[in-house]
């Protein structure tokens, strides 16, 4: 499950957590924490879910301050029962705020977690935040945890509790570089590990003209980086991006030079598409050598006929296929990482490759016997 990722930034002066918001929205954070009557002042810095402690945001938040000062002892807990009733009659989504000092605020943040779709939990010493027991209590609740944090560094730490972690985070904080470390280690967070495997190049030859696809992407890829495409899904070999200059043609970072229209390319979730469907919007899996991925965003997939190349390689456990265009451009990546252009393969060479034991159906992993030749 994707994180999660909000600004808290509901101070005094709107001059003050304007480049905040703005930092925010440029690095695509989910949610940003506001006052009320900044609601639509935000809204028109772009495209982002609002949360505030009125009814003019997405998200209604209870529990301003997190009411820990013990003023109010209830059955429930140290919130007030007046607080959360606020949130009954609210049309969005609702959250509560708790600042957690002792076990009193851990019960009632377990037992308020079923009137609200988040919890949003902070502790002012993390030694003392009960977020293990949190979340191993409503794990099977309809509820997100999100949890308040200071600085990037501490991101982690939230989110791999337990292994299953807290559905998100809430940064305060007024470091503009706070703001963009935390949105790039949550990217790197979410970054899964594919396993790659060496194969042994057995076939190169040339099979005639087809449509082949280029997907160019909305971000830039650096050496090493590429996708996974072949013609089997069992199988795929991880395709450079064009970030290397050439004495032919420019570099294109944004790009990979996929293969044939009827190939299988990796995508998030562990599944698969053909190429041929990819269109602008769509998600794919960008790959580097050493098995790190990140999701890029598709802004053109170009199909167009080229000369086209079979590349057949082996492992120790099956053959594997796939069809690239015959270019000096188009290359593979060797077990040390360097990428080779297909013009200079030959037989015995080692790649790089993904296997799996499992079939696909309409993209998805089954338990099947499917032979693809």
């Amino acid at each position: 499950m994707k994180k999660e990722l909000w600004l808290k930034a509901d101070t005094k002066k709107w001059q003050d957590k304007k480049e905040k918001i703005t930092t925010a929205l440029e690095q695509g954070y989910n949610t940003v924490l506001i006052n009320d009557e900044d609601v639509e002042k935000t809204r028109e810095l772009g495209n982002i879910k609002t949360a505030s402690y009125g009814d003019k945001a997405d998200i209604k938040v209870a529990g301003k301050n997190g009411e820990g000062d013990g003023t109010k002892t209830l059955p429930i807990g140290p919130n007030s029962s007046e607080d959360i009733e606020t949130l009954k009659d609210f049309k969005g989504e609702t959250a509560e705020y708790i600042i957690i000092t002792d076990k009193k605020h851990e019960e009632f943040a377990s037992q308020i977690a079923e009137k609200v779709d988040y919890i949003i939990i902070r502790g002012e010493d993390w030694k003392i935040i009960p977020l293990e027991n949190l979340i191993a209590e409503l794990q099977e609740k309809d509820v997100k945890i999100i949890t308040g944090i200071e600085n990037s560094t501490e991101l982690e730490t939230a989110l791999k509790t337990l292994e299953v972690g807290s559905d998100g985070v809430l940064l305060e904080t007024n470091d503009i570089q706070e703001i963009i470390k935390a949105s790039e280690k949550l990217e790197e967070f979410q970054e899964g590990e594919i396993e790659l495997t060496e194969a042994t190049i057995k076939k190169i030859e040339p099979v005639g003209m087809g449509d082949r696809v280029c997907v160019d992407t909305c971000s830039l890829m650096k050496k090493g980086e590429g996708m996974l495409v072949g013609s089997s899904s069992t199988g795929l070999f991880l395709i450079h991006s064009e970030s290397i200059e050439s004495p032919y043609v420019a570099a294109r970072p944004f790009r990979v030079n996929a293969g044939g229209v009827h190939a299988y390319l990796k995508t998030p979730g562990n599944k698969t598409v053909y190429l041929s469907e990819l269109e602008a919007g769509d998600e794919v899996l960008i790959v580097n050598n050493e098995g790190k991925t990140k999701k890029a965003v598709v802004g053109r997939s170009k199909i167009e006929k080229r000369p086209l190349m079979l590349i057949e390689a082996e492992t120790e456990n099956t053959t594997i296929k796939t069809v690239l265009q015959n270019a000096e451009t188009i290359r593979l990546v060797d077990p040390e990482g360097k990428p080779k252009s297909i013009s200079e393969l030959k037989e015995g060479d080692k790649v790089l490759v993904n296997t799996e034991e499992k079939a696909r159906h309409f993209g998805m992993e089954v338990t099947e016997t499917i032979k693809e030749k």
